[in-house]
């Protein structure tokens, strides 16, 4: 009985060893492809913490740390400009919208780097439209021609705008302003001005007072600007592109 017993167990015990060592088996191989896989993964590329917008921005906003966050990007995704982890911004002007988490760039500033790819003559120009429905239409690369109307005649400024449309942009301003009616008379003071930024929101800014237009111009243009702005009211006529 015990010597029939003796071939049976040691089967069994075979059996037994052989499955464990086909499981570990697997197991080995299935670490070694692992391995395998990890080794063949590429690194991640470096990356570099920018400041970016905590959530969608109006422009004219002045910045302060509930406006921002910080995002990764990998190196080669930095946008030219972007400001780093650590840059302090907080009381800045914000000059265009920015969606959330869009990285900050010096560009999206109230600063000198506005006026880059401008030419060494030219000066930033705030302009206060009188109408800020129309400043609400504006976005920062437009090309608009300012209009100074003079409404001591009592004419309004659409009759003073359909009379400087006539003109031509560098030619001479003024004109009869409005016949007998004594309607306003308009010249243009500043043509094709590139807009470079709405410092003040305009999407919140319809008080009596107009809305802050900032404008690229030459220095002519911009004592122009001042002293039209002082006796006259200032509108806009965008351009087509």
């Amino acid at each position: 009985m015990t010597s029939r017993l003796r071939p049976e167990l040691r089967r069994e015990l075979g059996r037994a060893l052989a499955a464990r060592r086909r499981l570990l088996a697997a197991g080995l191989a299935a670490a070694a492809v692992a391995f395998a896989l990890t080794a063949l993964r590429p690194a991640p590329p470096p990356t570099v913490q920018v400041l970016a917008a905590a959530r969608d921005l109006a422009p004219g906003i002045r910045l302060d740390h509930t406006h921002l966050t910080t995002v990764a990007l990998p190196s080669a995704a930095v946008p030219a400009g972007a400001l780093r982890e650590g840059r302090n911004v907080e009381g800045r002007l914000l000059a265009t919208a920015m969606r959330a988490r869009e990285p900050l760039t010096d560009l999206r500033l109230v600063g000198p780097a506005l006026l880059a790819g401008y030419g060494p003559d030219v000066v930033a120009a705030p302009v206060r439209v009188a109408d800020a429905g129309v400043a609400r239409l504006l976005r920062p690369g437009d090309r608009v021609d300012v209009l100074a109307a003079d409404t001591s005649g009592g004419g309004d400024v659409g009759a003073a705008e359909e009379s400087a449309k006539d003109e031509d942009a560098g030619g001479e301003g003024g004109g009869e302003g409005g016949g007998e009616g004594g309607g306003a008379s308009a010249r243009v003071v500043a043509p094709a001005a590139a807009v470079i930024a709405l410092p003040v929101s305009t999407e919140t800014d319809f008080s009596g007072e107009g809305a802050l237009v900032l404008l690229a111009t030459t220095p002519a243009q911009a004592a122009g600007l001042a002293q039209a702005g002082a006796t006259s009211r200032l509108s806009v006529v965008l351009r087509p592109e």
